[in-house]
C-alpha cells in the first residue's frame, strides 16, 4: 500500500509560484491510514481513478433527458457507482493508497440538483425531478462540491445504531468535499477522509462524509476532522446549517441530525464507510435480495431493483458466482 501525501509548501519570499507536488510514499508501520476492506465481488475493470475516463452528455442540458454518461477509451459504459473502485489507485504505481475516490455530482458554487441515476442502468448523472419538474436548491448555491463515494450503499434493512432508529437511505454515501477546485459533475477526485455528520432526512439515516481533495493546498493540514476546526474556522458549523434548512424553502420544516450535531472524527467516518461498502457488496452479489424477506414491501422492492439493476451491469463477474445469479438472470444478456 502507499499513502496519498501532498508536499507542503515552504517558506517563500520571493514570490515565485509554488508548485503543488503528489507524492506516493509506502506505508510503514502502524501509521493509521487504512484501506478499506476489498469485496469478493468486484469488476475485474474496476477503474482506481479517473485515467482512461471520457465524460460524454446525452440529451439537451435542462431536460428530462439529459445525462451524463463514463465511458472507458474504448467506448464501454463506465457505471460512476459501481465501476470506480472506493480506493483510490495511483495510475502510475498501481498501488492502492489511503485516499478515496470520491464522485462529483454538484460542483461547488452551483444549484441544480445533479445525481447519480441508481436505478439506471450504467448509472449515469441527471438532474433529480419531483413530478416531471427539474429540481434545483432554492435556498441557493451549495458552496462545497457535494457527491458520493462509489462502492458503498446506505442499507435500508440497516439501522445503525448512532442513526435515531433511522434506516439507511437507499443511496451511495454522501460526500462534502471542501476543497478550492470547482470539481465538475461526474468528475473522480482523489480525497482524503476527515470526519463525517449524521442527519436524519425525513426519517433516513443520511451520512455526510467530509473530505479534501488530495491535491488541495490545505490537505497536508487536514487529517482529521479536529484540524477542520482550527484551520478553517466556521466551515463545520455551515456545513451543519445548510443541510439543516436547504428544504425549508421547500416548505419542509429543518433537517435534524443524530449524535448531538456533532461532526464525528475520521475514525469515525472509516467505520461508517467500511459498513456501507460491505452492504454494497451484498447489494451486487444478490446477498442482500435474498435476505430482505423480513422486511415491509417498499424496502423489499427498493432492494430488488437495485439488485436486479446491479447484477447486471457486474454479469461478467458474476459468471463465476452463480448463486449470485437473480431470478430473471439472462445468461445471454449484452454486457458493457
Amino acid at each position: 500500500q502507499s499513502l496519498c501525501l501532498i508536499h507542503p509548501p515552504s517558506n517563500n519570499n520571493n514570490n515565485t509560484t509554488i508548485i503543488m507536488e503528489e507524492t506516493m510514499v509506502p506505508i510503514k508501520g502502524d501509521s493509521g491510514a487504512k484501506a478499506p476492506t476489498s469485496g469478493n465481488i468486484s469488476r475485474s475493470s474496476s477503474f482506481g481513478s479517473d485515467k482512461d475516463l471520457n465524460l460524454t452528455t446525452a440529451g439537451e442540458e435542462d431536460t428530462l433527458e439529459y445525462r451524463i454518461t463514463a465511458n472507458s477509451e474504448c467506448g464501454r459504459v463506465v457505471s460512476l457507482w459501481h465501476d470506480i473502485s472506493l480506493t483510490y489507485i495511483d495510475p502510475e504505481s498501481k498501488l492502492d493508497t489511503a485516499c478515496l475516490n470520491f464522485v462529483c455530482e454538484i460542483p461547488k458554487f452551483t444549484r441544480k440538483k445533479y445525481e447519480i441515476a441508481t436505478d439506471e442502468i450504467g448509472n449515469p448523472i441527471k438532474q433529480d425531478e419531483k413530478k416531471g419538474t427539474l429540481r434545483e436548491f432554492k435556498k441557493g448555491d451549495i458552496f462545497f462540491n457535494y457527491g458520493c463515494l462509489p462502492q458503498t450503499w446506505e442499507d435500508p434493512t440497516h439501522i445503525h445504531p448512532d442513526a435515531e432508529g433511522c434506516r439507511g437511505d437507499n443511496d451511495p454515501l454522501d460526500v462534502c468535499e471542501i476543497g478550492a477546485r470547482i470539481i465538475q459533475p461526474g468528475s473522480v477526485r482523489p480525497t482524503k477522509v476527515l470526519g463525517v455528520l449524521c442527519m436524519i432526512d425525513e426519517g433516513e439515516a443520511d451520512w455526510k462524509v467530509v473530505t479534501i481533495d488530495a491535491e488541495d493546498k490545505w490537505a497536508p493540514f487536514l487529517n482529521d476532522i479536529e484540524d477542520v476546526e482550527e484551520q478553517m474556522p466556521g466551515m463545520l458549523d455551515a456545513i451543519r446549517e445548510w443541510f439543516r434548512t436547504y428544504k425549508i424553502p421547500d416548505g419542509k420544516p429543518p433537517n435534524v441530525f443524530g449524535l448531538e450535531e456533532r461532526f464525528m472524527n475520521k475514525a469515525y467516518a472509516d467505520a461508517v464507510i467500511d459498513e456501507c461498502h460491505v452492504a454494497w457488496q451484498e447489494l451486487v452479489s444478490g446477498e442482500k435480495e435474498r435476505n430482505v424477506d423480513g422486511e415491509d414491501d417498499e424496502v423489499k422492492k427498493l432492494v430488488r431493483k437495485l439488485s436486479k439493476n446491479s447484477l447486471f451491469a457486474l454479469a461478467p463477474e458474476i459468471d463465476a458466482h452463480p448463486e449470485a445469479h437473480p431470478e430473471d438472470y439472462d445468461d445471454d444478456a449484452p454486457s458493457f
